[in-house]
């Protein structure tokens, strides 16, 4: 368990970055403000463990903003933060992600959203999945962004007992020093990007 215990340390005292790379964003995407995207991280047995519980390639996600002139991507890794776009692209797997655009209405509450999520920045990654406001994971990171600025709730949360944890029994039980909290409430990146009120409007190599 050396491995899983190198990235836990990582992520919960560091935010250590995914990766210094960057990739070229793919012409046939066109980034809008407030566009939703969603990417498989590199294999780990934390990464592993979220997609296997959610049945789902969708293990990390993030907002899309402009600062300075420049696209770039809010998210919950480490503390969140802002990450230029091409970046962003680059930590996943095969730099493959899915974009997500709202529907209208939803669509003209979009700088709300971003507003709403930049209130966040600095706050360290909850390792634990849990659903208050001192630490903040990625897909929580969209759900509370959209709540405070709508009143909105993307989504369906779910206890972890109602996924399929029993395979990463040994990964949560590590992260959660021998505990099993079954009934702890969280939201999934599938779960948000499964809300008809998000409209998929590209995907590459997912």
């Amino acid at each position: 368990m050396s491995r899983l215990f190198a990235l836990l340390t990582c992520l919960a005292l560091t935010g250590c970055p995914v990766a210094k790379k960057s990739a070229s964003v793919p012409p046939q995407y066109h980034p809008a403000l407030g566009d939703f995207l969603f990417q498989s991280f590199p294999h780990s047995p934390l990464t592993d463990a979220i997609e296997g519980c959610s049945g789902s390639p969708l293990s990390h996600c993030g907002i899309v903003k402009q600062t300075e002139g420049k696209w770039v991507v809010i998210e919950a890794v480490g503390p969140v933060k802002e990450t230029p776009l091409s970046e962003w692209i680059a930590q996943g797997r095969d730099n493959a992600f899915a974009a997500y655009r709202f529907r209208a209405p939803l669509a003209e509450k979009i700088p709300a959203i971003i507003s709403a999520a930049e209130k966040y920045e600095g706050r360290p990654y909850d390792i634990h999945y849990d659903f208050d406001d001192t630490k903040i994971y990625c897909s929580e990171l969209l759900w509370k962004a959209t709540r405070d600025a709508t009143g909105v709730k993307l989504g369906k949360i779910q206890k972890l007992g109602e996924l399929k944890w029993q395979p990463y029994e040994e990964v949560i039980r590590y992260i959660e020093n021998g505990a099993l909290p079954l009934d702890r409430e969280m939201i999934t990146p599938r779960s948000v990007a499964e809300d008809s009120r998000l409209e998929e409007i590209f995907r590459e190599r997912m």
